[in-house]
């Protein structure tokens, strides 16, 4: 581990993910902003994020973990899409499907 990776627990990821959504809501009107924190929907029933800002979010979580860790990362993987749950039901389910990479062991 060099200098300037970090070790990614779960507050670290979820600030990630977190973060990726303030990020979208500084791109939205004031009416459409989300309500972020750990329960904020991103897929299904309920959801918050159509699938465009999905999409946005993904992107930016991905980058910003790979970054953090060092090593690169795929969230849009075969192994995510055959996950019983999604991982991107909302906050918590993504950050706890991030840590559980095989990757960031």
């Amino acid at each position: 581990m060099t200098k300037d990776e970090l070790v990614l627990d779960h507050a670290a990821v979820q600030a990630i993910v977190l973060q990726a959504l303030e990020t979208l809501n500084d791109e939205r009107d004031a009416d459409e902003k989300l309500d972020v924190g750990p329960g904020t929907r991103l897929f299904g029933a309920d959801a918050e994020l159509d699938s465009l800002a999905l999409v946005s979010v993904i992107v930016d979580v991905e980058e910003a973990v790979s970054t953090a860790s060092g090593r690169s990362i795929s969230l849009t993987d075969d192994r995510a899409m055959s996950q019983e749950v999604s991982p991107f039901t909302d906050v918590q389910t993504l950050t706890s499907y991030i840590l559980s990479l095989p990757e960031l062991a």
